[in-house]
């Protein structure tokens, strides 16, 4: 039996877990959403798009979206009682394999990112060679097939109209719900922050031996004034310089918003055998709501992250981005 004090503390993290779901949610998915779509706008600029850093951006700019609409619309619908995921087995099985393959192509994508600017960074010039826009796209390609294949299982595993679970839709089985569980902790978010943190430090000791030089190939029938050459490669190094401080401040984030969702399902592992009171469920249910929209904030910042981090460069895309899309859209009216 639980006590009075207990009943209405659990009572309290009910409702709190439901606003969380509601309103949180609905700041995620507004900002989040307009933001994504703001970068696409801006990373698909001619000056950053030929860049194999940012066209990852670019590229992981889309698969936030696709997580924010297919993880967080629905957790909004279900705060609402509408949301056919939960009853619906099929639409279940599907939303849920979308949504952990896209989350695992967005981070991985950002470990793709880290790793090319180590790869341009490096004093090895097979190395710099390395990081280009041909490779970049080869890696997403690889990168989404193996995200795709990894979670295969989920349509055998997740069902709808479950009760004993944090969700309606989730593993019909103990044995199904920690090998999710277990792989999406280890492989998007430990292992890919390790990796993020590996490259970025890496990166950082290249960048204090002050290597990170580009080769620049000029054909010898073309004359190019010495002033033109050293502006160009200014801003080749801006450019640089504001994706590699947009990169660090993004992988900082991650870990942050990611490692607590990753101890917390650790935690409810270990001790899924263990006989817990009702006020332990209801306290682990509400972490497990709330790590859980932590991690859909990583997917919501980068837009931001990349305006306050990426100086003139990305702010000057922006708005170069916005005016042609306005541009466009009163050409056709015409």
């Amino acid at each position: 039996m639980l006590s009075s004090s207990d009943m209405n503390y659990t009572n309290y993290l009910d409702n709190l877990s439901s606003h969380l779901n509601h309103y949180l949610s609905i700041i995620i998915l507004l900002f989040g959403t307009v933001g994504n779509l703001l970068n696409c706008l801006a990373l698909s600029q001619r000056t950053l798009r030929t860049n194999p850093c940012a066209f990852l951006f670019l590229a992981s700019s889309i698969a936030n979206i696709i997580t924010l609409i297919s993880g967080v619309t629905v957790r909004l619908l279900a705060s609402w009682s509408a949301d056919l995921t939960d009853t619906n087995r099929w639409l279940c099985k599907f939303r849920i394999f979308i949504l952990f393959s896209s989350r695992t192509i967005a981070s991985w994508l950002i470990v793709l990112a880290t790793c090319d600017r180590w790869l341009s960074s490096s004093i090895n010039i097979h190395r710099r060679q390395m990081s280009s826009l041909k490779n970049a796209q080869r890696s997403i390609i690889v990168i989404i097939c193996l995200s795709c294949l990894i979670y295969i299982q989920i349509f055998y595993c997740y069902e709808a109209n479950l009760t004993d679970a944090p969700l309606k839709c989730y593993g019909k089985t103990t044995w199904c719900r920690l090998l999710i569980d277990l792989e999406f902790i280890f492989i998007n978010i430990l292992i890919s922050s390790l990796l993020m943190f590996f490259f970025s430090f890496m990166t950082i000791l290249n960048v204090r031996h002050n290597v990170l030089r580009r080769i620049q190939f000029v054909p010898t029938n073309i004359m190019i004034p010495t002033a033109t050459m050293k502006k160009h490669s200014q801003r080749l190094k801006k450019t640089e310089h504001y994706l590699l401080w947009m990169l660090f401040i993004q992988v900082i984030l991650f870990i942050l918003l990611s490692l607590p969702q990753a101890i917390q399902s650790l935690y409810t592992n270990i001790t899924r055998f263990q006989v817990k009171s009702k006020l332990q469920n209801t306290t682990n249910n509400f972490l497990f709501n709330l790590f859980l929209l932590l991690t859909y904030v990583n997917n919501g910042i980068p837009f931001y992250i990349y305006t306050l981090s990426g100086g003139p460069i990305f702010r000057k895309a922006l708005v170069h981005s916005i005016r042609d899309f306005i541009r466009m859209i009163t050409r056709q009216r015409r």
